[in-house]
């Protein structure tokens, strides 16, 4: 078995190579190609934290895969990451297990990689401004992603906390040197969103973090942190306002994405109202984008086969490059 961590991952996998590999993932996904079951989720009540346990099995590359992720948000206070994980790749035509690799920079960067997908079909060409609301450990996978997809001249980030929004600018500026793109932390969600050609919603908010009504025609919007039926990043108005409400699966978004289920629940939104998954979009089964002034949303929950996808590639090109350990039972 090939063990790898993060320093190894880091230096043989890009966000170009992830974007790729989450695209076809999304392909085969919709060829019925890839199986995930939605995900088991355990929470951690004394900790207010959970594990989640996420299965799948890629049949177009014959590799299957267990990742297996903890949130302990109050590990933030301790120094400690909030997000830990680690995946099991398995060759399904042998049954042999072949690697385990961290799963905590991966499942940034595959998360980032899926904005990156749906951004790339759904937002506009010429979309400049970024704005980032909710500065923790996934967002600075989300900005790469859209700098890999779009030609960004300024990122708005906001947050709660302010320094966190502060530390996720360093980050920006320190993996991008030479871009000469602004960064702003602004004090309100509302501004950021009234400036932005892409919104990004990165939190793990209860609460909607915008007024929906003040998108602007020809916005793009990203969710990611609406994972729990609890959650809600965006109020219904965005999901009235949206032209196109694209999901990355049907089944994940109806059992997990609180962002939909919370409107559903109050009868104020529809499920009919979503207009495809993103692998429709993705084989060309649907449209993207067809008009400049368009809304579209794009509301994702993770699915089990983009990490087996990501996890196969950063294997088989670890083994080419020979970099891991080897460690035999």
């Amino acid at each position: 078995m090939l063990l790898l961590n993060e320093k190894m991952i880091r230096e043989l996998y890009t966000m170009k190579d992830c974007i790729r590999d989450v695209e076809q993932g999304f392909r085969y996904g919709t060829e019925g190609k890839a199986k995930a079951p939605v995900r088991l989720s355990l929470a951690h009540e004394k900790k207010q934290a959970e594990t989640l346990y996420m299965p799948s099995y890629v049949e177009a590359v014959d590799y299957t895969a267990v990742k297996v992720v903890s949130i302990f948000p109050e590990n933030a206070n301790e120094g400690k990451k909030v997000l830990q994980g680690m995946i099991l790749l398995t060759n399904a035509l042998t049954g042999e297990h072949v690697a385990l690799l961290d799963a905590s920079y991966l499942t940034v960067l595959r998360t980032g990689a899926s904005s990156g997908v749906a951004t790339k079909y759904l937002a506009r060409n010429n979309a400049k401004v970024c704005a980032v609301l909710g500065c923790g450990a996934q967002s600075i996978g989300q900005v790469q992603a859209m700098m890999e997809v779009r030609s960004l001249e300024q990122i708005l980030l906001y947050n709660r906390t302010v320094k966190k929004a502060y530390a996720l600018k360093d980050q920006i500026k320190a993996l991008y040197p030479t871009w000469s793109g602004d960064i702003t932390v602004v004090n309100d969600a509302d501004q950021a969103v009234q400036g932005a050609d892409i919104v990004i919603c990165s939190s793990k908010s209860s609460t909607p973090l915008f007024n929906g009504s003040l998108l602007r025609p020809g916005t793009h919007v990203n969710a990611i942190g609406s994972y729990q039926p609890h959650m809600q990043e965006v109020d219904v108005e965005t999901l009235l306002k949206s032209d196109k409400v694209v999901v990355d699966t049907y089944e994940g978004a109806m059992h997990e994405a609180g962002d939909l289920l919370v409107p559903i629940d109050q009868g104020l939104w529809e499920a009919t109202a979503i207009y495809g998954e993103l692998g429709e979009i993705v084989c060309e089964r649907k449209e993207g984008r067809t008009a400049e002034e368009e809304i579209t949303f794009y509301e994702s929950v993770g699915i089990a086969y983009l990490d087996t996808m990501v996890a196969k590639s950063v294997y088989e090109k670890a083994v080419e490059l020979g970099i891991g350990t080897t460690f035999e039972f």
